[in-house]
C-alpha cells in the first residue's frame, strides 16, 4: 500500500508543470518568446549569426582599400596637401621609420587605381557573401524552402538588396551621429542657428526617432522580403520595431563603449575592432532573433 502512495507521489511530481511552463501558459508574450528562442536555437541562430560577423569583419579589408584608394586619387591632385602631410610625419616620427612611412604613402599613392579596383572587387566579393549568408539564415528561421534561382539571377538579386541594406544602415548610422550633442551644436554653429538647450534636445530627439523608423524600415524588409521566398509582411512589421529598438540601443551603448576604450593606446588600436565584432554579432543575432519572433506569431503558426 504504501509502494503503491509512494509511486503515485512520484507520477504527480513528475506531471507537475515547472516554472517555466507555468509562466508560459499564464502570459502569451513569453510563450511567444520562447517559441521565438526555440525555433532560433533549433535553426542554428549563433551559427548563422558568427558567419556574418567574420564576413563583415573580413570586409573591412578591401573598404579600406577603396577608402586608400579614393584617398590617394584627392591627394594626388592636391600636392600641396601631400607635401605637408608628409612633413607633419617626418616630424611627428623622427628617424628612418618615418621615412618608411612617407616611401610608403608614395606608393600606394602611385599604385591607387590598381588598389582601388582590387578592393572594390573583393568587397564586392565579401558583400555578396555576407547577403547570401543572411538570406539563406532569414529562410531557415522561416523554415521556408523554394526552388533555387540561377546563378546570375540569384547574385544580381543578393547585388541590390546588399546596395538598398548598406546604404539604409548608413542613413541609421548617421542620423544617430547627429544625435550627439558635440555634434549637434557643431552644426548648429555651422548654420549659424543660435544654439540653446531646447533647441538641442528637440533636434536630439527627432534625429534618434528618424533613425528607428528607417531602422524599422529596413528591418521589416529584410525579415519579410529577403527570405529566398517572400513571407507575410504583418507579423514583420511588429518583429522590425522590435529589432529597431533594439538595435539603437545597442548603437547608444555601443557608443559609449568606443569612447570609454579609445583613450588608452591599446583601445585605440583594438578597441574598434572588437566593438564592430561584438556590434556586428549582437546586430546578427537581433535580426535572427526578431525573424524567429515573426516566424512564430499566433497568425503564422495558424497558417503553417
Amino acid at each position: 500500500m504504501s509502494d503503491a502512495v509512494n509511486e503515485n507521489a512520484e507520477t504527480a511530481g513528475r506531471s507537475k508543470p515547472g516554472i517555466v511552463d507555468r509562466l508560459r501558459s499564464r502570459y502569451g508574450w513569453f510563450d511567444h518568446v520562447m517559441r521565438a528562442q526555440e525555433r532560433y536555437d533549433e535553426c542554428q541562430g549563433n551559427f548563422f549569426a558568427a558567419g556574418m560577423s567574420y564576413y563583415t569583419i573580413f570586409a573591412l579589408f578591401p573598404l579600406l582599400m577603396v577608402g586608400f584608394s579614393v584617398g590617394g586619387f584627392l591627394l594626388s591632385r592636391r600636392p600641396e596637401v601631400l607635401d605637408d602631410i608628409e612633413a607633419r610625419i617626418r616630424h611627428s616620427i623622427p628617424g628612418e621609420f618615418g621615412a618608411e612611412l612617407v616611401t610608403l604613402m608614395d606608393t600606394a599613392i602611385s599604385s591607387r587605381a590598381s588598389v582601388g579596383v582590387i578592393g572594390l572587387a573583393t568587397a564586392g566579393w565579401v558583400g555578396l557573401t555576407w547577403m547570401a549568408n543572411l538570406r539563406e539564415a532569414l529562410s531557415e528561421m522561416w523554415e521556408t524552402r523554394s526552388e533555387k534561382k540561377g546563378f546570375v539571377s540569384s547574385k544580381l538579386s543578393d547585388l541590390v538588396a546588399m546596395v538598398w541594406a548598406f546604404a539604409a544602415m548608413l542613413v541609421t548610422v548617421a542620423l544617430t551621429a547627429l544625435a550627439d550633442p558635440k555634434l549637434m551644436r557643431n552644426i548648429l554653429r555651422w548654420l549659424g542657428v543660435p544654439d540653446f538647450d531646447l533647441l538641442s534636445a528637440v533636434l536630439r530627439f527627432a534625429s534618434l526617432g528618424m533613425a528607428v523608423v528607417v531602422s524599422w524600415l529596413l528591418f521589416t524588409w529584410m525579415i519579410a522580403r529577403l527570405p529566398r521566398e517572400s513571407v507575410g509582411f504583418v507579423s514583420a512589421m511588429r518583429a522590425g520595431a522590435i529589432a529597431a529598438v533594439g538595435y539603437e540601443l545597442f548603437k547608444q551603448a555601443g557608443s559609449v563603449y568606443l569612447q570609454s576604450v579609445i583613450n588608452g593606446p591599446a583601445g585605440a588600436v583594438f578597441g574598434p575592432v572588437l566593438g564592430l565584432l561584438v556590434f556586428a554579432y549582437i546586430t546578427a543575432r537581433l535580426i535572427l532573433f526578431a525573424t524567429a519572433w515573426a516566424a512564430t506569431s499566433a497568425d503564422n503558426l495558424r497558417a503553417d
